[in-house]
């Protein structure tokens, strides 16, 4: 085996030897430029394929209620956050650049992306308004009986100059609202989602919709509501329905016992521990497949933390208003991938994240193209992940 060895070895130096100099020291520089230009082809190949998130229309800045008189209003400026931090944050120098949050003005915020959801909204918002007003706000009935036990029909009132509807703002655990983020829907959605709130009379300003000109996708609907809320908890949550609401609580706590010292925190609602449950099982063996398979390469690909959630899709999270300033602005993702994105980016920013079991259900209905949505999430996470390593993404 030596002999071998050396008799091959001694071949190659004769046949380098062979070799013109010219030729040699050409390769040599070949291969050096060649190993040089190669990432800054990487580079300008994820540049050019890197997710760009466009920035949102007037018109989306927007927002609609219903008026005490049950009618639709005319469009209203969106109170926005982010625009509020970033121009405070310009006013400082890059030595001090770090601003806080504006202070809550209600406990909870609920944002719900919705795109062609007139069928499916309703069962979803009966459970949630049902919860958020027993847990954070008024009484869940349409109507109430008093003390004689008279029924009396709770009335809507505009509530412009307090945002927490029939909750005083001195409360800092009452006070809610939902956000409605219609994604450029061509049905009835925003029709369902006012009907709703007339036939349940929320207050008014507790019930925004918000109404999208173009489609966006789903991390665009939930990261454009998310730039708006007003709580100091910000959940957003499947307009399916599919996830439990009641177990909002859950998360709530799972966030509160992990808060760091500047109140930021994510927990995130999971169903791996329905991995082995009837409602997995049913499933097709495709789709079981790919989703394993997807969770396989984002264990590669993921930072350490996120590779070890267990469910990184599940439609259900929330997040402190503290961990906001250090996740929003830096979204870029706007597809189905965009938990992800908001996972890594708490994780770069050490923002604790709590994973809470929740209860979930199959509902019809999905958009999700099982296989070529599987590819796609597939590809958006490689491209997501090399961004971010390679700089293309970058958080200034």
């Amino acid at each position: 085996m030596v002999d071998y060895v050396s008799e091959t070895c001694t071949q190659c130096i004769q046949l380098l030897g062979a070799v013109p100099p010219s030729i040699f020291i050409l390769s040599i520089l070949t291969t050096f430029v060649g190993s040089v230009v190669f990432p800054f082809k990487v580079y300008l190949f994820l540049f050019a394929v890197a997710f760009k998130p466009r920035k949102p229309f007037d018109l989306e800045k927007r927002y609609r209620i219903l008026t005490e008189n049950d009618e639709v209003s005319l469009l209203q400026e969106l109170p926005c956050w982010l625009d509020t931090w970033e121009r405070e944050r310009k006013q400082k120098p890059n030595s001090k650049r770090d601003v806080d949050v504006e202070k809550p003005e209600l406990f909870m915020s609920v944002v719900i992306p919705a795109y062609n959801e007139e069928e499916r909204l309703v069962g979803m918002l009966e459970e949630t308004v049902e919860y958020l007003e027993s847990a954070y706000g008024v009484e869940s009935s349409h109507e109430t009986k008093n003390k004689k036990n008279t029924v009396t029909k709770r009335t809507r009132k505009d509530n412009a100059h307090q945002s927490n509807g029939h909750v005083k703002q001195t409360d800092p655990t009452k006070g809610w609202e939902i956000l409605i983020v219609s994604d450029g829907s061509t049905d009835r959605t925003e029709d369902v989602a006012f009907n709703f709130a007339r036939k349940h009379d929320i207050p008014v300003d507790n019930f925004r919709v918000i109404v999208l000109s173009q489609n966006r996708g789903k991390g665009g609907a939930v990261t454009h509501g998310m730039r708006h809320v007003r709580g100091q908890y910000v959940v957003f949550a499947d307009a399916d329905g599919a996830s439990k609401f009641a177990d909002l609580g859950k998360l709530v706590q799972a966030c509160q016992k992990v808060e760091d010292s500047n109140g930021r925190a994510v927990a995130v609602g999971s169903r791996a521990h329905m991995v082995g449950s009837e409602a997995v099982v049913k499933r097709s063996k495709l789709r079981n497949f790919l989703m394993h398979s997807f969770h396989l390469i984002l264990w590669l690909l993921t930072p350490s933390a996120t590779a070890k959630i267990g469910d990184t899709q599940c439609g259900f999270k929330l997040f402190s208003r503290a961990s906001l300033p250090f996740i929003i602005p830096y979204m870029h993702s706007e597809g189905w991938i965009f938990d992800v994105e908001m996972l890594m980016l708490a994780e770069f920013s050490q923002i604790p994240v709590a994973e809470v079991p929740v209860g979930w259900r199959e509902v019809k209905g999905s958009k999700l193209n099982v296989v070529w949505d599987s590819i796609g999430m597939a590809w958006g996470l490689f491209v997501l992940r090399a961004s971010w390593s390679l700089g293309v993404y970058r958080r200034t």
